[in-house]
């Protein structure tokens, strides 16, 4: 893995610089570290990520080599509100209102990027569609509005490791952020959001059930949307 440290592990002193409450009094400092290029390390309202400017690539990169993660193992997105979406995949199929039932919430919507998305051609390469979050936590959300792009967002953890519910499960990977906000244990159970493909007219595909699969089921459903069969 990248980013060992030649002269051995970050003192604890060091390490616990990096911690930061979760709170807006903290916002801007975390929006001038994405401006720069860093990661950091921030609670959402499932588990926590390593998030960074999605439209700079050298960031993502930093993402992957953190986490040890196949560069072909797709980064989800996350932006401010409900309607910043379409700012970087396509809405115009989708049933009046429902990405506003959804979310903000513990979902990723799969769409489709679409030519007029603003995301760098180098996030994703090869894919045509794209995971998109707007997490019911203040905090990322004040950061995304903040960025005035999308956050590239993922788990904070090493790939194929536990998730992270609280800051002391990823603690042997602070040193690669520029900070980790703490917003305390979360509740979700470690089972992460519940991801949804959207990207058919009428239809829907539950990808992964996550935490809201019921809920989530049944706002589709009420919109009449008719849900497709798992492939295999």
């Amino acid at each position: 893995m990248a980013f060992s440290l030649e002269n051995g592990q970050v003192s604890v002193e060091n390490k616990a610089g990096l911690v930061r409450p979760a709170t807006e009094a903290h916002a801007e400092e975390a929006i001038q570290a994405l401006k720069t290029g860093k990661v950091i390390a921030v609670p959402t309202d499932t588990l926590y990520g390593f998030a960074c400017d999605a439209c700079s690539l050298e960031a993502v990169n930093r993402i992957y080599e953190i986490k040890g993660r196949k560069h072909t193992s797709p980064l989800a997105i996350c932006v401010g509100d409900v309607s910043d979406i379409n700012r970087f995949a396509v809405t115009d199929h989708l049933p009046h209102g429902l990405l506003d039932s959804l979310l903000p919430g513990p979902v990723t919507v799969v769409l489709s990027r679409g030519e007029s998305s603003n995301l760098e051609k180098s996030l994703n390469p090869g894919l045509e569609s794209i995971g998109v979050r707007v997490p019911d936590s203040n905090f990322v959300r004040v950061i995304a509005r903040g960025l005035e792009s999308a956050l590239a967002l993922t788990s904070a953890n090493l790939t194929g490791q536990p998730s992270s519910v609280s800051i002391k499960d990823f603690e042997n990977l602070w040193e690669h952020c520029a900070y980790v906000y703490d917003g305390g244990v979360l509740p979700s159970g470690r089972a992460g959001s519940t991801v949804v493909d959207l990207t058919r007219l009428g239809k829907f595909k539950i990808l992964r059930p996550g935490s809201a699969k019921e809920e989530t089921t049944a706002i589709l459903e009420k919109h009449s949307l008719v849900e497709e069969p798992a492939a295999g």
